[in-house]
């Protein structure tokens, strides 16, 4: 997939374009009914299919208060959208000049003068321009004058509720991976670089791998859960590998032993010894949640229960 970070990056003559516009956090169900219907239309008419989104949330810049927590960074939200196919991304640099731009100077500049679009798809709640002043109606009225359409999708619904990214953070926060799947269409994960730790875990039997605290993605409720651990090789590495492993992956900050000030996510590799993963980059997907955190009274009562936990992560990922 092809990434422009403004306009003036995209070459004259890229054209034609079939553009889907939003922020696409997290890329879940909804936004790829957006993207799979574009897919359709650029086949019919021959063209690219672009997706137009945000180098951040716009509330970011416009409201910070209100701005929730991203369920993906920017790096993690581009390959989602290649995976999504996705031909190519526009990531606007939500600033201050963006912000101030008119409804039809935003269409001339993007969507008109870089793109060619031939048709544009939105969700009906988009809004662009200045105070977001602009709406489907009137992205419509310019596409009219400007030679092209729109098509307004309706929302995916999702047990009689719509489905967002909202509700993917508010499961995640709860702890409810497998329902957060179910509205992204796949587990949800968090990726980074592997750091040193305490190494209690090599000490108790159970080497872990711990990421580092910028780690991308949201991370869920404090708990142990059954998921996979991806090395993506070594951190900058020309061609990331790909090799996946099961893993029983503990969220909290080690409340027995109340030493970890933040919290931290580690992955227990299940069946490996010898991994050497210090400095790669991995990705870590939660698949089902076990058991919340909790504190235990002695080292003994730990690992006994650390056993149970790799016993229901195998079954559970068997």
């Amino acid at each position: 997939m092809i990434v422009f970070h403004e306009p003036s990056e995209v070459p004259p003559g890229f054209g034609p374009c079939i553009v889907a516009i939003g922020k696409f956090d997290g890329v879940h169900s909804g936004h790829r009914a957006v993207i799979d219907r574009a897919r359709v239309s650029a086949a019919e008419a021959g063209a690219r299919v672009v997706a137009v989104t945000f180098d951040r949330n716009p509330l970011s810049l416009l409201s910070p208060g209100l701005c929730p927590e991203p369920l993906s960074s920017l790096d993690q939200k581009l390959g989602l959208l290649a995976d999504a196919g996705v031909d190519a991304t526009l990531v606007l640099r939500f600033d201050d000049a963006l912000a101030a731009l008119e409804p039809r100077e935003f269409v001339e500049l993007v969507l008109v003068h870089a793109l060619h679009a031939r048709r544009v798809m939105v969700g009906d709640d988009f809004r662009f321009g200045r105070g977001g002043a602009g709406d489907p109606a009137l992205l419509t009225a310019l596409g009219t004058e400007h030679g092209f359409a729109v098509d307004v999708v309706g929302d995916v619904q999702g047990g009689g509720r719509r489905v967002s990214s909202s509700w993917v953070r508010d499961l995640l926060a709860a702890g409810d991976v497998e329902g957060a799947a179910r509205l992204l269409g796949r587990p949800h994960g968090v990726q980074g670089e592997v750091v040193h730790g305490l190494k209690r875990g090599r000490e108790l039997g159970f080497p872990t791998a711990n990421l580092a605290t910028d780690a991308e993605g949201f991370v869920p409720a404090d708990g142990v859960y059954a998921g996979w651990l991806i090395d993506l090789g070594p951190t900058g590495a020309p061609t990331p590998s790909t090799t996946r492993y099961p893993a029983a992956i503990s969220v909290g900050t080690n409340p027995t032993f109340d030493d970890v000030p933040v919290r931290q996510v580690e992955a227990y590799v299940l069946d490996e010894t010898g991994l050497q993963l210090y400095g790669h980059r991995v990705h870590v997907q939660f698949t089902h949640r076990v058991r919340g955190m909790v504190a235990f009274e002695g080292i003994d009562a730990l690992i006994a229960q650390m056993d149970a936990d790799v016993a229901e992560v195998r079954r559970l990922l068997s």
